[in-house]
Formats: C-alpha cells, sequence, structure tokens
C-alpha cells in the first residue's frame, strides 16, 4: 500500500455533493456507466432513495423523499487500501486512491473491506474497479463524467490547492454543514455531504453496503418497504425482516 506526498504544485482533487440540490435523476450514475462500460448490476456511482416522515414547505408533516448520490469516498485511511494483498491499491498524491489493475489477483479483499459498497469485480476485465473520479478525464482537463451531467449542480468538484475553485469556495460557504458517511467507519472520507442529517436522514447511511457492491433491487421502487436494513451485507436476502 501506498501514499503519496503531495508536491506544492500537485492539486488536490476534491468532491462534495449538495443533497439539497439532488432530483434522484440518475443522470451521474448513468453517465459513470456509459463513462466507463460498467456492467449490467455494477456500480461506480449510485443514487439511493429514501422515503420518510418529515415536515414540508408549509412546516406539516408529510411523507418526503430523499435522493443520496454514493460513490467511492476516496478515504483518507482507506481501508480496501488495507486490505489489498498485493498493495495493489493506492492513495496518490492528488488525494485520488486507484486500483492498479496490472497487480490485482481479484481476491475481493477489498471488496468486503469497503463499508461504502463502491468496489466490485469487472465481470469482463476480472479486475477489480470503483470510481478514480475520472482519473483520465482529469488528465486532459475535464471534470469527472458524473460532475457534468448532473443537471442540478449537485455534485461540485475541483482543486481543493486553489482558493478560487469550485471546490473550495463551496467549502469556504457550507463548511459547517458538510458531514460524511458513516462516520463510525474511521475512514475519513474525503468526500463531503451538504444535508446529511437534514435533508438526507442518516437511516439512509444503512442502504449502502458494507463488504459489497451497491445491490441493484434497490431500484426497485414496489420493495422498498420490504428490503432489509442489512441487505447490502446478506447475498441472496433481498426481502424479509426490518
Amino acid at each position: 500500500m501506498s501514499q503519496a506526498i503531495p508536491s506544492p504544485s500537485q492539486p488536490q482533487w476534491a468532491l462534495a455533493i449538495d443533497t439539497e440540490r439532488c432530483i434522484g435523476c440518475h443522470a451521474c450514475s448513468v453517465a459513470c456507466k456509459v463513462e466507463h462500460a460498467v456492467y449490467l448490476g455494477m456500480f461506480r456511482t449510485k443514487v439511493y432513495y429514501h422515503d420518510f416522515q418529515g415536515r414540508d414547505a408549509a412546516g406539516k408533516q408529510a411523507m418526503r423523499r430523499a435522493f443520496l448520490p454514493a460513490l467511492c469516498m476516496q478515504c483518507e485511511d482507506a481501508p480496501c487500501l488495507k486490505a489489498c494483498p498485493t498493495e495493489s491499491i493506492r492513495r496518490d498524491a492528488d488525494g485520488v486512491v486507484r486500483i492498479d489493475t496490472a497487480s490485482c489477483d481479484r481476491s475481493r479483499d477489498c471488496i468486503a473491506a469497503c463499508p461504502y459498497g463502491a468496489i466490485h469485480i469487472d465481470p469482463v476485465a476480472q479486475v477489480a474497479d470503483k470510481c478514480d473520479l475520472c482519473s483520465h478525464r482529469l488528465d486532459v482537463g475535464m471534470q469527472p463524467a458524473c460532475v457534468e451531467a448532473c443537471p442540478a449542480d449537485v455534485l461540485v468538484f475541483g482543486n481543493a490547492a486553489d482558493p478560487g475553485s469550485a471546490i473550495s469556495r463551496f467549502r469556504k460557504k457550507h463548511g459547517p454543514e458538510l458531514a460524511v458517511l458513516k462516520p463510525e467507519e474511521g475512514t475519513r472520507p474525503a468526500v463531503h455531504y451538504r444535508g446529511i442529517g437534514s435533508v438526507v436522514p442518516r437511516a439512509v447511511e444503512r442502504k449502502l453496503p458494507k463488504g459489497r457492491n451497491h445491490d441493484p433491487f434497490t431500484y426497485e421502487v414496489d420493495t422498498w418497504p420490504e428490503l432489509r436494513a442489512d441487505y447490502g451485507t446478506v447475498v441472496g436476502k433481498v426481502k424479509g425482516g426490518a
């Protein structure tokens, strides 16, 4: 495992997600699938829906629906990096956690270690795969595909080392409102969310599977009330229980 040391001129790529703006359109996850040819049933990026009782615009109790885009959290203390037996996962000086597919042995230890469901084995290439903030696009001065595709400016991306960047301005404006997912895991995610615990209840975190990739069954709106809180960790058990 490796942790590169940034230089003064090294960009520090960072991402923040403003859940207050998310409309649940899945443009980010679709753009990701197209950009990376992600296999059917596998996900680098996924949007979760969550229905709950809350107050509407008039202050009355009503059913509300929240949306949570989820992807690799680019953890500063990445458990996948520690778990990889071939040291194929590294956190580079620009802050991005990447997989060296040339040395990946498909052990799945990285998948088992991830608390966010972010990693899967590509069934065609037969290597571990996850979000790397579209590194190939960063190399040519482009934004990640999800950021570019979002119609509501939910995903805020840029160089955190540049005080004038979009991400730096967003952090300055909303700093006290920003939080991470599953802080109890101690992974120190580099992806920050605005609206967790307010716009989006913390309960939605239970939908992010630990130890396996995002489950395609969560798209089935009619089965939401029946899905297990731990369905993401119980293979083959999608319904039943609370």
